[in-house]
């Protein structure tokens, strides 16, 4: 390691102490905000004392999770964490390199983006009376893609076979991050062929390779189908008004949130339902479900837009609640859950006809 590159990681550490004593329980991701620096490079000042560089291939990083036994799958973005806690237990990686993606199903189910994966460390950290042991990856710009802790009846011997067995070489402080280019979506060309093939759909799977292909961003679109197969509703009452009736009326439904590399998905009821404020640079409203194996925490004050977004597919129309932050970047969304080949439930439409309408 060069001397400015140490110098800049001991600077980094320095600083992120000071922090620590500054405002006690702050956590890592806003420390790095706080010094302008990114999760990963923060976690990389520790080396050696607490953590440990892991390197690819991250496929079968993924795979090894299974070996874990029961552990808790976190996967975030800026507004919105979903938490489950069971094994990995079907994982099934297709395509190679860039290319690569993984589908988890079972009691942590996720959709992986290998492209993503750049940084991985496995961290022992002390909390309170606890001493929590995780594996945690990271894309190249140094943003959290998901974390997995260990939990009382996680299998430790395998979580040290899987350390040793993917250590890096490299266990310097040096970590070179790169911010993400913003995608030029200037689409579509032709909003009549864009909608036409938008009322062709077959599967819900299908929408986000209609959005590449006509070059068109997400947010976009729902915009261009508005009164056809989109309308806003109230952004601040939306997501409580479905967990509260969900839970009232024990109506499965689907949860997704994530980010570039993972997208973690909640597929059942939901019991538990409370909204709390914290935060140290003031005031955040967290909307939280806190369930004995799940656990979602979403930032109601990041919060922007609800849409409600109809697709078609052989089976019916598909109904999604889609929330957005102020930037048009996707929070969450929501489903009724359904099986496929199986047409959406009524109990869940009925959900979204009583959402307020803007």
């Amino acid at each position: 390691m060069s001397t400015i590159v140490e110098s800049k990681s001991s600077s980094l550490r320095e600083a992120w102490r000071g922090i620590q004593t500054a405002k006690p329980g702050i956590r890592i991701r806003e420390a790095a905000r706080d010094l302008g620096a990114s999760e990963a490079e923060l976690l990389a000042t520790r080396i050696g004392e607490g953590v440990v560089r892991l390197q690819g291939p991250w496929t079968e990083l993924l795979k090894s999770f299974k070996t874990l036994g029961k552990v808790m799958s976190l996967t975030r973005n800026d507004a919105c964490i979903l938490e489950h806690k069971g094994p990995f237990q079907d994982v099934d990686v297709k395509g190679e390199g860039a290319r690569a993606m993984a589908t988890v199903i079972g009691p942590v189910e996720t959709r992986v983006f290998f492209s993503a994966w750049s940084f991985a460390f496995a961290v022992t950290e002390e909390k309170s009376d606890r001493t929590l042991k995780s594996i945690q990856v990271f894309d190249k710009a140094g943003e959290a893609v998901t974390k997995i802790y260990l939990q009382e009846k996680s299998d430790e011997a395998a979580y040290e076979k899987l350390v040793e067995k993917f250590r890096a070489a490299d266990q310097s402080a040096e970590l070179e991050v790169e911010p993400y280019a913003t995608e030029e979506l200037n689409g579509p060309e032709d909003r009549a062929a864009f909608l036409q093939e938008w009322s062709e759909l077959k599967d819900t799977h299908d929408f986000f390779g209609m959005l590449r292909r006509h070059k068109v961003h997400r947010y976009h679109a729902l915009e261009l189908a508005t009164g056809k197969y989109t309308y806003q509703v109230d952004a601040k009452l939306t997501p409580k008004q479905i967990l509260d009736r969900a839970s009232a009326t024990k109506l499965p439904i689907m949860i997704f949130a994530g980010n570039r590399g993972n997208l973690q998905i909640h597929q059942g009821k939901v019991r538990t339902i409370r909204v709390l404020e914290r935060g140290h640079a003031g005031p955040e409203q967290w909307l939280n479900v806190l369930d004995p194996d799940f656990n979602m925490h979403m930032r109601m004050d990041v919060v922007h837009t609800a849409w409600v977004v109809q697709k078609p597919t052989t089976e019916g129309l598909v109904t999604s609640v889609e929330l957005f932050d102020k930037g048009k970047n996707m929070i969450a969304q929501f489903f009724g859950l359904r099986k496929p080949g199986i047409p959406e439930r009524e109990e869940w439409r009925e959900v979204v006809k009583n959402l307020q309408a803007l």
